[in-house]
């Protein structure tokens, strides 16, 4: 009846999307490391959708400029929630 989103499926899109955007800026695992400040296993944990800090994806989001469209999201969703009327 519902759909129930999984942390590992969001872990796994995560790691999905990271990889398609470093593939095409034609970015090795390494060179984005390099960039981020972190180590290339760190890079390669995250493509396969395993630990990760938020930190991590954060530094990533804003190199592959994307960061404005989460605080954008996360904005609306604020908002949204904040002006609803509670049911109780």
């Amino acid at each position: 009846m519902f759909d129930t989103v999984e942390i590992k499926d969001i872990k796994n899109e995560l790691g999905v999307l990271v990889k398609a955007l470093r593939k095409q800026r034609g970015l090795s695992q390494t060179q984005l490391a390099k960039s981020l400040d972190v180590s290339r296993t760190t890079i390669q944990n995250l493509e396969l959708g395993k630990n990760f800090t938020v930190d991590t994806i954060l530094k990533v989001m804003k190199e592959m400029d994307l960061l404005g469209q989460l605080k954008s999201e996360i904005t609306r969703a604020k908002t949204h929630i904040v002006n609803s009327k509670s049911m109780y």
